[in-house]
């Protein structure tokens, strides 16, 4: 392909049929990232890859042969991270930091289009043109001081320069030559080894971390933190077995870590007095899992909860439960209040309405469309069934003839919400992330699927009440969270849309917004779940970042609530039925979520969030028809 300053174009006034180089750029990609199954579409809008559906900028009708460049390269970037990137490994492999974890992400992205560009020298031209448009738009070129210069580019453009040979875009200005002299005095002796580990994800990753650690942005990777993923690799590996396998365990464990099963998935969290039904239960009877398993309508049992005496085995302690809440908005805000931020929710994204609507509706049209709903003939009762009459007039011997309708796959659902109300998604994120909730709370009723709407943060910044009252005991060493937690119900899962939409205005409320301990709130979220009748349960993480609270890590070691995160998550996702999945703003939460996107703007929130919720009921609807098959 040319080079940058090639703008040739076609002769004014004709115009170019794009549609075969769509075709033949669609087919490269999916032979690249080996998967016939990518949908590729090209649109107004940032480019990005979620889950199998890639997005691509549209082709002008009169291209330059740079656009065309440009685009094939963007295409080709995504399909070898497709192709070469595992998001365990990446998760595993990760550090701590945020500064280093751009760091990390920016090298990870030059090593796989290092394998391609080494592999084909058009996949080279390619990435060589669209870095030369992106180093160009963000004006590189204009950086003349290290301070300006991001040290996360430099770091990519370095390693990819040592795996390649290829000297950086002349758009790339002098970020390098800014940063050469620190990364090859600080990191030169492991860069040599990038080389030999570039097809090895997890040994190149090790070269990074250490990498990092020379330049002191990143502490020394050890062996120690691939246990839990280690552990997450083992459990899934082991998931496949049945439930009478997981039953023959010891009692203490199937007691505290073994799944619900799918009797109990309809229990509820808690119950008065052991009360079912009228009829009182004793423990010992609660206890007898070998006992009858009957679905007998109305009856409740108590479930078994992931999260039995949890924080004790993953050494998370709370200094004091007395001043967290669990708050309605109603119990926040009077009732005019919330009009008024509701109004004023609706002023600010009124220009996105239209965007987000189009694909709220594109979901609605997908569920609608899987609910295929088919009919049962030939019945005894049931509905009449006109088109067989014929039979009564040709026959008047032949009984009447009935239908009956059969239920969808995907109508007993419940899903939940869960989004981060800390002090970093002030602004534009939160605006967005609540008008998104708003709609797809909508569009999800029409479907016949329930939606939960919660949120969380803490009541002060720097650890409120809790802090105090922990001063006054003298300040004991390792008092574990210590914050008062802040747990709000914008909308429960039974409230109708349009008595809860105000509630959501109350995310605009100035001082709302503080601290995020995500751990807890998933806990929170996920009980809730259980203690549905609902047979399918999804929970939907919306966060901007890493679990924070001043007052907690001042007094804890710097990953105390990160390494609660993970080991909650690792429980949701290993040892219980509710289907667990993030979406990430700005922050790369692939390294916490195994089902998780991220996106670097606000405004893809909506596509990302219908696009993950569309994927899981194809996912269901796939199965559906699938076992429908084998029963036939």
């Amino acid at each position: 392909m040319a080079g940058r300053g090639d703008n040739t174009r076609p002769k004014p006034g004709t115009q170019v049929d794009v549609e075969p180089f769509r075709r033949a750029l669609t087919g490269c990609i999916r032979s690249i990232a080996g998967d016939s199954e990518i949908e590729v579409v090209f649109a107004n809008e940032r480019p990005g890859l979620t889950g199998d559906r890639m997005r691509l900028p549209d082709i002008s009708r009169r291209p330059t042969r740079q656009e065309l460049s440009v685009t094939r390269g963007i295409g080709d970037s995504m399909a070898l991270r497709k192709a070469c990137h595992d998001d365990r490994i990446h998760a595993t492999m990760s550090p701590q930091g945020a500064d280093a974890r751009v760091i990390f992400d920016a090298v990870e992205q030059a090593r796989c289009e290092a394998i391609g560009s080494m592999r084909m020298d058009g996949v080279a031209e390619n990435i060589s043109s669209m870095l030369d448009e992106k180093y160009a738009r963000a004006n590189f070129g204009a950086i003349d001081k290290q301070a300006d210069a991001p040290i996360e580019e430099a770091v990519a453009l370095i390693v990819r320069e040592r795996l390649t040979g290829r000297k950086p875009p002349e758009s790339a200005g002098k970020v390098l030559d800014l940063w050469r002299s620190f990364i090859e005095e600080k990191a030169g002796r492991e860069m040599e080894n990038l080389s030999g580990a570039v097809n090895d994800q997890q040994a190149f990753a090790r070269v990074v971390r250490n990498m990092l650690a020379s330049m002191d942005v990143a502490e020394t990777y050890t062996d120690e933190e691939a246990e839990p993923d280690d552990q997450e690799t083992q459990t899934d590996e082991d998931q496949p077995r049945s439930q009478e396998q997981d039953e023959s365990t010891s009692e203490e464990d199937a007691g505290s870590d073994a799944a619900p099963s799918e009797e109990n998935e309809s229990a509820e969290e808690q119950m008065d007095d052991g009360e079912m039904d009228g009829a009182e239960i004793s423990d010992e009877e609660m206890s007898d899992d070998g006992d009858e398993d009957s679905e007998t309508p109305g009856e409740v049992k108590r479930p078994n909860s992931p999260f039995d005496d949890f924080n004790e085995k993953v050494d998370y302690a709370v200094f004091t439960e007395e001043f967290d809440e669990t708050i309605t908005s109603e119990e926040l805000c009077d009732e005019a209040e919330l009009d008024r931020l509701r109004a004023f929710l609706d002023k600010q994204l009124s220009h996105l309405q239209g965007a987000v609507g189009r694909l709220a509706n594109r979901l609605q049209r997908r569920l609608m469309a899987q609910q295929n709903r088919s009919w049962e003939f030939d019945l005894e009762e049931g509905y009449l069934d006109p088109a067989r009459l014929t039979r009564l007039i040709i026959d008047p011997m032949q009984p009447l003839s009935f239908k009956r309708e059969k239920d969808t796959n995907f109508r007993d659902t419940v899903v939940t919400l869960l989004i981060d109300n800390s002090g970093s998604m002030r602004g534009r994120p939160i605006t967005v992330a609540a008008t998104c909730a708003d709609i797809l709370a909508r569009t999800l009723e029409r479907c016949g699927v329930k939606v939960e709407i919660l949120g969380f943060t803490t009541k002060a910044w720097k650890g409120g009440l809790a802090r105090e009252k922990w001063l006054a005991s003298g300040k004991p060493q390792a008092p574990g969270r210590l914050n008062d937690l802040r747990h709000i119900i914008y909308k429960s899962a039974d409230a109708p849309w349009r008595r809860a939409r105000r509630n959501l205005g109350l995310m605009m409320r100035e001082g709302l917004l503080k601290e995020n301990i995500d751990g807890e709130a998933l806990i929170w979220a996920h009980n809730r779940l259980l203690a549905r009748p609902e047979q399918r349960r999804i929970l939907m993480m919306i966060s901007d970042g890493a679990p924070v609270d001043d007052s907690t890590l001042s007094v804890n070691p710097g990953n105390y609530l990160e390494r609660h995160l993970r080991a909650v998550i690792e429980q949701i996702e290993t040892r219980s039925p509710v289907e667990l999945l993030a979406i990430g703003i700005g922050h790369d939460v692939t390294r916490y979520y195994r089902r998780a996107v991220t996106i670097v703007d606000a405004d893809e929130l909506a596509g990302a969030m219908t696009e993950q919720l569309a994927s899981l009921f194809d996912d269901e609807n796939g199965r559906g028809r699938r076992a429908a098959r084998r029963a036939g």
